[in-house]
């Protein structure tokens, strides 16, 4: 596994689960934030109405029992002893209230302790007197029991009077619960219509800045929405003019500086090499004048930033051929191991120039005697193009900051020439193939840098990979 998909599992695993679980984005942190501060409002507003609808619903209920107790009492007294058997069962079945005698022997099962009950306990109290009893089952039989008695000073003439349980219930005690629960959702509803109306330019934002950052000019953004909203959009698109500008002076300047300093080094070089002087004195200056010229060319390959070519397909291994040849004319020893075909959409120019910076920073370090083994390989959806040399290396501490410009190891690799920026080159054109540059150690001895492009494209489909013979053989 590379190093990139190595550092996101630590850092993955380093990470919380309530923090990995928790969205990420604005729009659905601040809705779950908004949701969760309407839940607890709803719920606080519930308890507050509760709370305060308890007692009046309590003195209802109390009311409509002692009602109840009074009208019973009255019936039965006034009744004739003959008629009232028939009394009871006319009340049991016009009004389910039943009527039975009480005894200190009844098996009964008190009423739950809640506030409402106690409320209820205490106004019925209040009016009936302290005598009276509560129960939610006579015997075998369920219900609301109140006991009251014919004569209040005659404990031995005592009834029990039930009340059918929907009749002390609350019928509506959950209708409040739905239109609460719809009041919520319209909530809910709204609250995400305006996160999402502050969220969606912030993401065309980020895409913009994407853009942005990968060298493209974006299209200029809606300055419109909320007045904070809108001064972003208008910041941004100030931004990304300057930049453009500053994109178009600085080509502007790039094409300048190397007319104005390519044009003296070349009347230099013609002046030294008619000059007459010694062989050897010659080469010599010819020498640095040429190092000065790449020099330059590497300032200006730097400046130029990430490359704006278009993706085409291209044959690595023709790619590796065609750049290899002018170093092989020159004697240099160059090793191919290659397969037969091995197609990818690249940029090819881009891709040229760090091929050939990797060759000559090989040469530079590894010098001309040692022979240079350049092996192109597909490995877990990866194209590949290895330069490996013999040179000192690079010591694994170092290989991060060797990716940065204007950086040599002097200590490792002496006596060497250079701005420092070929390696930060082939770094930036990697970063725009959406692949990377890898620096590993070579058994024996040496540097392998390794050019690993994505075999899959990511703008607009897949790339071709076309490999009539994956087996590989050195290039005779």
């Amino acid at each position: 596994m590379t190093e990139a998909p190595l550092r996101t599992l630590e850092r993955a695993a380093r990470t919380p689960l309530a923090a990995r679980l928790l969205p990420h984005t604005l729009l659905w942190q601040t809705f779950l934030l908004v949701a969760l501060l309407l839940i607890v409002a709803l719920g606080a507003w519930s308890q507050i109405f509760r709370y305060v609808q308890e007692p009046a619903r309590a003195r209802d209920v109390a009311q409509m029992v002692v009602s109840v107790v009074n009208l019973t009492r009255t019936a039965l007294i006034n009744a004739d002893i003959d008629r009232r058997v028939d009394l009871l069962i006319d009340m049991a079945a016009l009004e389910g209230i039943r009527i039975y005698p009480a005894e200190q022997s009844d098996e009964l099962e008190p009423l739950p302790d809640t506030r409402p009950h106690r409320l209820l306990v205490n106004d019925v109290r209040r009016q009936l007197g302290e005598h009276t009893r509560f129960a939610t089952r006579w015997k075998t039989l369920n219900g609301f029991w109140v006991s009251f008695r014919l004569d209040p000073e005659d404990a031995n003439d005592e009834y029990w009077v039930m009340l059918p349980p929907e009749r002390i219930e609350n019928p509506d005690s959950f209708g409040w619960l739905g239109w609460g629960g719809g009041a919520l959702l319209a909530a809910l509803l709204g609250a995400f219509l305006i996160v999402s109306r502050v969220s969606a330019p912030l993401r065309q934002l980020a895409r913009a800045a994407r853009q942005v950052g990968s060298g493209v000019t974006p299209p200029p953004q809606e300055e419109s929405g909320p007045q904070e909203i809108a001064v972003v959009a208008r910041a941004f698109n100030q931004m990304t003019s300057d930049l453009a500008r500053m994109d178009a002076d600085r080509a502007l300047i790039l094409a300048g500086v190397s007319h104005d300093l390519r044009t003296p080094l070349a009347r230099l070089r013609l002046g030294i090499e008619m000059s007459g002087a010694p062989d050897d004195d010659v080469a010599a200056m010819v020498t640095d004048i040429e190092e000065m010229d790449r020099i330059i060319g590497q300032f200006l390959d730097f400046g130029r930033g990430t490359p704006q070519e278009a993706f085409a397909l291209l044959d690595l291994v023709t790619l590796c051929r065609e750049v290899s040849d002018p170093y092989r004319l020159r004697g240099v020893d160059i090793r191919l191991s290659t397969p037969d075909h091995l197609v990818v959409a690249v940029r090819a120019l881009s891709l040229r120039r760090a091929l050939a910076n990797l060759i000559d920073n090989a040469l530079r370090y590894a010098g001309d005697e040692c022979p240079l083994d350049i092996v192109v390989s597909v490995s877990d959806d990866e194209a590949c193009i290895e330069v490996a040399d013999r040179g000192p290396g690079i010591p694994e501490a170092e290989v991060e900051r060797m990716r940065q410009p204007f950086t040599r190891l002097e200590k490792a690799r002496s006596n060497t020439k250079g701005a420092g920026l070929g390696l930060a080159i082939v770094e930036r054109i990697m970063a725009s193939h959406h692949g990377r540059l890898e620096l590993l150690p070579r058994t024996g001895g040496g540097l392998r840098a390794i050019l690993c492009l994505p075999a899959v494209a990511s703008d607009g489909g897949r790339d071709r990979i076309n490999q009539s013979d994956l087996g590989f053989g050195h290039e005779p």
